[in-house]
């Protein structure tokens, strides 16, 4: 898995000087002990959507739909395999294709149906005109060299394939051609001549490498979502931990993680939960709210605690909703945003409820992170505390108060 590559120039936030105008929110202060008993009517949901501050992708909910793609519906992705004069081909490439077309279901139950990867593979292997080591792919890869990769592949395989028929393109390369190590996901710079085929102008597409022998099918997950706008959530600079942000509960984080849905904020931004869905504490007051887990698709998704002008406390629920997730814990996962943290910064943190607690046996550093019913999470600073009431089968009773 890589990042979403980008060109140099970074286009500006254009939404975030309006959000910044006028908005001055109650920051200081502990929340008072008796405002938790009173409860407040809510806030718009609207109220707490945070502007995108960094001009690529980042969890703002003001997307540029100009430059990545619509989240919802079916979207038609041609599927292309790709050998080289120093690897060629030796498997069928239905096997290949096997280890990562399943990801399109993923992504269908992860949207709680509302977006579809309709993939349609052509099946044989096209030659590229170059060696697979002369691609330069690389942790580095410039904009410049993956738009030439694909140009090639697409120029290569344009005899049989009309492209016109697709909204965005996979390109999977032979599973000999190890100099191709890693996935990057291709978003078009506009102004530029880019990669046209068939009249028209591919402007997403996902070039799969070698480790997807090792992601499997959820990397379809994570790399599509780039061309819908999302960021990386693991840490571009390791320190300590790759995923010391989020662990696995975000396929955008950690692929393999034990459960890694998208979180509800990024849901919320996708379009795929409604504002009906969420609570929003943007001023001071208080709310009892009923949540049900996002792994399943109906009920009150998240409450959101907005914090500042790009910042916000979100809690939501954590289910084993499939038996596959095998989750080390559930409960209250709460976590902090902030939409003017670039991609691999950090731009959401969960917040662990056990920091001191050694992981079980199988179990990473996060794994533990949800609350429990009867603990709770504060941040005297930011006015803000998440008491958690009750946990259900199918979700969790919380207490937002906000000074």
């Amino acid at each position: 898995m890589t990042k979403a590559l980008h060109p140099a120039r970074r286009r500006p936030a254009p939404l975030l000087a309006a959000a910044l105008a006028g908005l001055l929110l109650p920051l200081t202060g502990a929340p008072h002990a008796e405002a938790s008993h009173v409860p407040q009517p809510a806030d718009r949901a609207t109220d707490c959507a945070l502007p995108g501050a960094t001009g690529w992708t980042d969890e703002g909910h003001d997307t540029d739909r100009s430059v990545f793609q619509r989240p919802s519906g079916t979207r038609k992705v041609g599927m292309i395999f790709v050998d080289f004069p120093d690897a060629p081909a030796t498997e069928s490439p239905a096997d290949d294709a096997a280890q990562v077309t399943p990801g399109a279901d993923w992504l269908w139950q992860a949207s709680y149906g509302k977006a579809w990867l309709a993939v349609s593979q052509h099946r044989h292997w096209v030659r590229m005109p170059r060696k697979s080591t002369d691609y330069g792919f690389a942790r580095g890869l410039s904009h410049e060299a993956h738009e030439a990769y694909i140009k090639d592949a697409v120029a290569a395989a344009d005899p049989d394939v009309d492209f016109s028929a697709y909204d965005m393109l996979y390109v999977v390369p032979t599973r000999n051609a190890a100099a191709i190590s890693f996935t990057p996901t291709y978003v078009y710079e506009p102004g530029t001549a880019g990669v046209v085929a068939d009249g028209k102008r591919i402007k997403w597409a996902v070039t799969f490498g070698q480790d997807m022998w090792h992601w499997g099918p959820k990397l379809v997950g994570h790399e599509t979502a780039h061309t819908f706008g999302l960021p990386d959530l693991y840490a571009f600079d390791p320190g300590n931990d790759t995923h010391r942000f989020v662990g696995g509960w975000d396929v955008m984080g950690l692929i393999s993680g034990a459960g890694p849905q998208y979180f509800a904020w990024e849901s919320w931004k996708l379009g795929w939960t409604a504002d009906r869905q969420v609570v929003c504490r943007a001023s001071a007051g208080s709310n009892t709210v009923r949540l049900t887990a996002v792994e399943y698709g109906t009920g009150t998704k998240m409450a959101v605690l907005r914090t500042g002008p790009t910042s916000a406390y979100v809690v939501e629920s954590r289910r084993a909703a499939r038996a596959d997730t095998g989750l080390c814990a559930t409960g209250a996962l709460v976590y902090k945003v902030d939409s003017s943290v670039e991609t691999g910064k950090g731009p959401v943190q969960v917040m662990d409820a056990k920091p001191d607690a050694t992981p079980a046996q199988g179990c990473r550093p996060l794994d533990d992170a949800p609350y429990g019913a009867g603990e709770s999470f504060t941040d005297a600073a930011a006015g803000v505390r998440i008491d958690v009431l009750k946990a259900g089968t199918y979700g969790d009773t919380v207490r937002l108060t906000k000074s």
